[in-house]
């Protein structure tokens, strides 16, 4: 039995935005490997979740973006040993700024149809993009007065 003070999952956001039958994802560098994923990264300290979600979509994508939903949560144990803990969101794309320099490692941004995404499935970061592009089709939203913070 491990030391469960030793066990510090990894708390994470991710948004999902969707226009026109497309999800916008992000194409990232991972230890060379080219991947795509939602928007998507840590919680940081004093902030709250859907704060979380705004910040790094913006930040790696260049998009501001209106929260909408809370799609829920997932519990991932990555290859390389790392618990997530991932909340998703769900967002409107607002405004696009052209100037914002993206996150280290992000190569640039795509929209792609579900069918789309599937095709590419090898090149996911998780399958949790197929998991939850799927939920938000199937409707699985709540609203975001479920999530509350008190940093």
């Amino acid at each position: 039995m491990s030391d469960i003070r030793s066990f510090n999952p990894h708390v994470t956001v991710a948004t999902i935005i969707c226009r026109d039958g497309k999800f916008l994802l992000v194409e990232e560098n991972i230890n060379g490997r080219i991947c795509l994923n939602q928007p998507a990264g840590h919680l940081e300290e004093n902030e709250g979740l859907i704060e979380a979600a705004v910040r790094e979509t913006f930040e790696e994508t260049g998009w501001h973006v209106r929260p909408d939903h809370y799609l829920g949560v997932c519990v991932l144990k990555a290859k390389n040993g790392v618990t997530y803990v991932r909340h998703t969101f769900t967002a409107t794309a607002m405004e696009f700024d052209p100037n914002q320099p993206l996150d280290t490692g992000i190569i640039g941004t795509q929209w792609l149809s579900l069918d789309e995404i599937k095709e590419k499935r090898s090149q996911l970061r998780s399958d949790m993009v197929i998991e939850t592009s799927e939920q938000y089709i199937n409707g699985n939203l709540y609203p975001l007065s479920v999530v509350t913070s008190l940093v």
